[in-house]
């Protein structure tokens, strides 16, 4: 498991920001690329420019917009430069201008001299930060690298573990056959989004790819179209698949509900016999659908249990009258008399 300390400011800068229609350019502080941003939120404090420079967080982009911009423009050239300095005086990884605006000639200077990247970009400010913030909780997140496989079946994430050699692959490809969708085969990059989510993905260089033995390493977006793979799924199920053993106790009415420990965060597992004659593709299939129907709300196991509790509940007798009880008794005895 890894977790990174920061990215770089020169990593963020030529990083995949291009691909949200986030154009940057350097402008000035080439010196200082290698500073670390250490949290995915971006601060706008205009309470740095009035002196409170106390408010700067350290680690965090600092964005600049028109207001911004406006009030050092409105400074003397002596204040600008010292309200320019106060600010790269603080431990801010870089500054970021947004709407296009071009930076004071002091704040280029200073930038040079304190080594502080200024990136520009002709962005507005909200959608400048929403984009930043993607970003970065993606380089930042927590992850890891597991040895597993990773299916979508019906919307739903699978990923399949198991010791080496028991049949993941062949599982998977079994699956796929079935028209569900292939996203990482042997090696799977999990990462942790947000409080509660764990996405996987397949590293670049194996995507797409199966290694089957006897069969070699296929490409299953080209023998199966490309809506056989996608490139990522949110983590929702773990299937263990273990060597069947002869007197083991295997749970047989599923009231447990045992759970998959990923990055301090825990999934919903199922521990999945593998033998001889079982189909395993069609266990873990009905796995994933009974898994859907239990986070609607509906869990078969339970119900069962609790109608099997409602047949065996006792039911109370009806109370006896004592009125009528002594009428046919002396009803009974008069009838023998005669």
């Amino acid at each position: 498991m890894t977790s990174p300390a920061g990215v770089t400011v020169g990593a963020f800068l030529h990083g995949r920001v291009d691909a949200l229609g986030l154009t940057l350019k350097l402008v000035a502080g080439a010196g200082g690329l290698d500073r670390l941003i250490t949290s995915p939120y971006a601060q706008k404090t205009g309470l740095a420019l009035a002196g409170f420079e106390e408010y700067l967080r350290p680690g965090r982009i600092l964005i600049y917009g028109e207001s911004e911009v406006r009030f050092l423009e409105s400074l003397p050239p002596d204040h600008r430069r010292q309200t320019i300095r106060r600010t790269f005086s603080r431990d801010i990884p870089c500054l970021l201008i947004t709407g296009g605006f071009d930076p004071p000639a002091e704040m280029i200077r200073e930038a040079d001299a304190a080594s502080v990247p200024v990136l520009q970009t002709a962005t507005p400010t909200p959608t400048t930060i929403a984009k930043v913030t993607v970003v970065l909780e993606d380089s930042l997140s927590e992850r890891m690298m597991l040895h597993a496989v990773l299916i979508d079946i019906l919307g739903l994430g699978v990923l399949i573990v198991g010791e080496s050699g028991i049949g993941k692959s062949e599982c998977a490809l079994d699956l796929i056959l079935r028209s569900h969708r292939l996203i990482a085969d042997d090696t799977v990059e999990i990462r942790r989004r947000a409080e509660a989510a764990l996405v996987g993905t397949c590293p670049e260089l194996t995507r797409h790819h199966m290694e089957l033995r006897g069969l070699g390493v296929i490409n299953v977006k080209e023998l199966f179209g490309v809506a056989s793979t996608r490139n990522s799924k949110r983590i929702e199920l773990v299937v263990q698949l273990e060597r069947w053993e002869p007197g083991k106790d295997y749970d047989r009415l599923g009231l447990d509900e045992p759970s998959f420990e990923i990055l301090g965060l825990k999934v919903p597992l199922v521990r999945m016999p593998v033998a001889p004659g079982r189909s395993i593709a069609t266990l873990v299939e009905v796995a994933a659908r009974n898994q859907l129907l239990r986070a609607r709300g509906r869990h078969a196991a339970r119900e069962l249990a609790a109608k099997v509790d409602e047949q065996l509940r006792p039911t109370s007798a009806a109370p006896v009258d004592a009125e009528e009880d002594e009428v046919d008794i002396r009803d009974e005895a008069e009838e023998g008399e005669v």
